[in-house]
């Protein structure tokens, strides 16, 4: 198989000494789209854009085809071995004007099928959720990784989408049986392979490779297209409380040692030292044994009491749930297995594992059975309205937790996907002020998707580089309601230094919310002041954060973009990894090197006032070099209206940005004396 690869690769830098037949599907002045089909079997799709030619893809043909007739429109050969090929076209012009393709294999179970493209000198954005979340993503590296949803990699979001700064995106049909291959056998490649083995199901009957490929203007006009059309835009956000306010969550912290006193005492340490609040999240261990959904009286005599107390404090009040049964957990694992409420495995077990299986083994609830949906939701409405409890945070969800090649239920080519989206689908029914990890064509969603578990390290090994470029990644794959991991890391390996854990708050401030663990006052005085400076920011710029979730809602637009969303069509800024926008006329330029003081930071072109000052004016495009960022400064900057991009949609609080800026520090100031006399309802 490996000679199939080369060959391709060759193929993807010289195919002008070879005849071929030339196929024209599509011709403009500014676009022409033509098939080459070569005698040996290769098939390229190929688009001179204007004047420059580009290679879509390249796909490893049959020989002795039989053609079927070709008609203006579409393109198709009919192979031995029952294989097809067909490619459509299709003009677009809402909301962006471009052509889209559709490239249609269907082949028996038994046949491998593969379409590579060169990765060429663009930058490359979406793709899978990483534990190295390099940015852009033509530097990744994968081995005929299957594309599901796993916690392996933190491979919470794998949606099948991939954008380049050329204008173009491919999306893979969810049908497709999909593994990807990149800078492994083509260097600087990346092939995309359907094949029916495990994780996919043995009993599909039919083998698809299915994409869309669409061709734009530049990056941001394909990837509005493709949000339009494909990705979708969240039906709503959520709550404003938790976007304003810090989320204050046991984990990190406390690991499993909770209860009624260490929870209590939590609660008075945050009020006492003056911090704000939306909620407190009760983490790991509640419950008896885990998927009891029964709470630990041991643990919490009255958990009605500890719920009671918390609000008489000022918080809202969320539990910690999953989707897992432990065996032994009795008698809910019994009642489950005899319902046929676990995933099978085609070999008919329903033992697996996950992280608390405790050294036993465990269960993952079946979410594609609408019963077992209505059974698991309907015991935890019973436990909140027992309880008080205001919404839950809700952990795994990803498709690995099934014991084998799962046997869910649903059309059978979509699986094992199925059953991220059905379980993030269920639990979104609590509200406002839930949060998932993992999710699967759910951006329409209305609810927090939380970054996978991020380690207390400076490096890209899950580390504080990680939290901007995931915060991207998420964004470009049309999770735009992201909420970033606990400041600091979880502390696996130990508790994140002072300056790792500033820093980390310092990148964290003009995301959507922010989420303590690890405390200011486990440091200094100093460290406490700082924190207390960082959150009121985020408090002052609260409403910019949340007038970006509403645009996210009217027009899918992302939340925090890279810095090229507002400059699609300049090289430097296609590349910047390490800065990001919120909305369109803010930027943030943390510093993510241990000991920095300073860094360079690259601005688009327009009028940016220097941490919202209208007194300190840059015009853009332009490098700031070694810019002074002690550890108390974080830097940002504010776009005036003018530095709006011609043509593009324009923020609707674009207008009138200088002022803006000087109005947030009342704005904020203000919220904060309502947050200290009033508490938020839901």
């Amino acid at each position: 198989m490996r000679r199939l690869y080369v060959f391709t690769a060759l193929a993807l830098c010289a195919f002008a000494n070879v005849r071929a037949a030339t196929h024209t599907i599509y011709s403009t002045t500014a676009l022409t789209v033509t098939v080459d089909d070569d005698s040996n079997g290769e098939i390229r799709l190929i688009a001179v854009k204007n004047g420059v030619q580009r290679v879509l893809s390249t796909s490893m043909g049959r020989r002795n085809e039989t053609r079927r007739t070709l008609v203006a429109s579409q393109f198709e050969i009919s192979f031995s071995n029952n294989i097809t090929l067909s490619i459509t076209n299709e003009k677009v012009s809402t909301p962006r004007e471009g052509v889209v393709l559709t490239v249609t294999w269907q082949a028996p179970t038994s046949t491998r099928l593969v379409d590579c493209i060169d990765l060429g000198s663009s930058n490359w954005y979406g793709g899978p959720q990483q534990k190295q979340q390099y940015w852009p993503i033509e530097k990744l590296k994968f081995n005929e990784y299957s594309y599901v949803t796993k916690e392996a990699d933190n491979c919470g979001i794998a949606e099948p989408y991939w954008l380049s700064s050329e204008g173009l995106f491919y999306f893979f049909d969810k049908k497709v049986p999909l593994f990807v291959d990149q800078n492994n056998a083509v260097q600087n490649g990346t092939c995309f392979i359907a094949q029916v083995k495990p994780p996919y199901s043995s009993k599909r009957t039919q083998n698809y490779l299915i994409y869309t490929i669409g061709i734009f203007k530049n990056a941001r006009q394909a990837h509005e297209y493709a949000v339009y059309k494909i990705l979708k835009k969240p039906s709503g956000y959520p709550n404003e409380r938790m976007v304003t306010y810090p989320i204050w969550s046991t984990w990190a912290r406390y690991k499993r040692d909770v209860n009624h006193e260490v929870v209590l005492q939590f609660a008075d340490e945050i009020v006492k030292r003056g911090f704000p609040n939306c909620q407190l999240e009760i983490d790991d261990l509640w419950e008896i044994c885990y998927g009891s959904l029964t709470i630990d009286v041991n643990r919490f005599p009255s958990m009605s009491a500890t719920v009671n107390s918390l609000k008489s404090k000022g918080f809202n009040v969320t539990v910690w749930a999953h989707p897992f049964i432990n065996k032994g957990c009795e008698p809910w694992y019994t009642e489950a297995k005899q319902l046929g409420y676990l995933v099978s495995s085609e070999a008919n077990s329903v033992e697996t594992s996950w992280w608390n299986d405790n050294g036993t083994t465990a269960a993952y609830i079946d979410f594609t059975k609408p019963a077992v949906r209505e059974w698991y939701v309907s015991r935890l409405v019973q436990l909140q309205r027992q309880h008080g409890i205001d919404s839950y945070k809700f952990d795994g969800g990803e498709t690995s937790w099934s014991p084998g090649v799962p046997v869910l239920q649903g059309d059978i080519d979509l699986q094992p996907e199925t059953i991220t989206a059905d379980y993030v689908r269920a639990v979104a029914s609590f509200g406002s002020l839930v949060e998932v990890r993992s999710g699967y064509g759910t951006q329409d969603l209305p609810i927090f998707v939380r970054m996978i578990d991020k380690d207390s390290f400076w490096t890209f090994d899950n580390g504080l580089p990680t939290l901007i470029t995931t915060l991207l990644q998420m964004n470009m794959n049309g999770y735009t309601l992201v909420l970033p991991d606990m400041i600091g890391g979880n502390g696996y390996s130990g508790a994140p230094s002072r300056e790792l854990f500033i820093r980390w708050l310092q990148a964290n401030t003009f995301m959507p919310s922010m989420q303590f663990s690890y405390v200011p006052w486990d440091y200094d005085n100093e460290t406490i002041a700082i924190s207390k400076k960082f959150v009121d920011l985020h408090t002052q710029y609260a409403p910019e954060i949340i007038k970006a979730l509403q645009r996210a809602v009217s027009d899918g637009a992302p939340v925090n973009a890279p810095v090229w969303w507002v400059a699609p069509d300049d090289s430097t800024a296609l590349a910047v990894w390490d800065e990001y926008l919120l909305g369109e006329n803010i930027l943030v330029a943390p510093v993510i090197v241990e000991g920095a003081t300073s860094r360079d930071i690259y601005l688009p072109a327009g009028n940016w006032l220097d941490r919202g000052n209208t007194s300190n004016i840059i015009q853009g495009p332009t490098w700031i070099r070694n810019y002074s960022a002690g550890l108390a400064e974080l830097p940002f900057f504010v776009r005036t209206a003018a530095a709006a991009e011609p043509g593009a949609a324009g923020d609707p609080g674009a207008a009138g940005a200088p002022a803006a800026a000087c109005l947030l520090v009342l704005v904020g100031t203000l919220l904060n004396i309502v947050h200290k006399f009033q508490c938020d309802t839901l």
